[in-house]
């Protein structure tokens, strides 16, 4: 495997814990974590560039970390984190089509 594979995984469940640390602390609520995320999902999604010059598969690369997110920042999840493996499996099965797959 990809040695960088490895360290964006880590990257990934390290922020995973940061926004879980935020909201135990008070400083922001899932909910806020989420409306980011989300903001952030849809920056991407209606990026020119990444709508036009990208396959399906690209796109759902650029917002995979976005969405891997989103699923750790579920109330549930965070009682007892998921592993990454668990997490992307979770992305894969939760994955919307695009508009121009229809």
């Amino acid at each position: 495997m990809n040695t960088a594979n490895l360290q964006l995984e880590g990257l990934y469940l390290a922020l995973a814990a940061i926004n879980e640390a935020l909201v135990a602390k008070g400083l922001l609520t899932t909910e806020e974590i989420g409306l980011a995320l989300r903001r952030a999902e849809a920056i991407a999604t209606g990026d020119d560039r990444i709508v036009e010059d990208l396959s399906p598969a690209n796109r759902d690369a650029v917002c995979f970390p976005i969405r891997l997110l989103q699923l750790a920042n579920n109330p549930r999840a965070q009682q007892d984190l998921p592993t990454f493996s668990q997490l992307a499996k979770m992305v894969g099965q939760t994955k919307e089509p695009y508009n121009d797959q229809m």
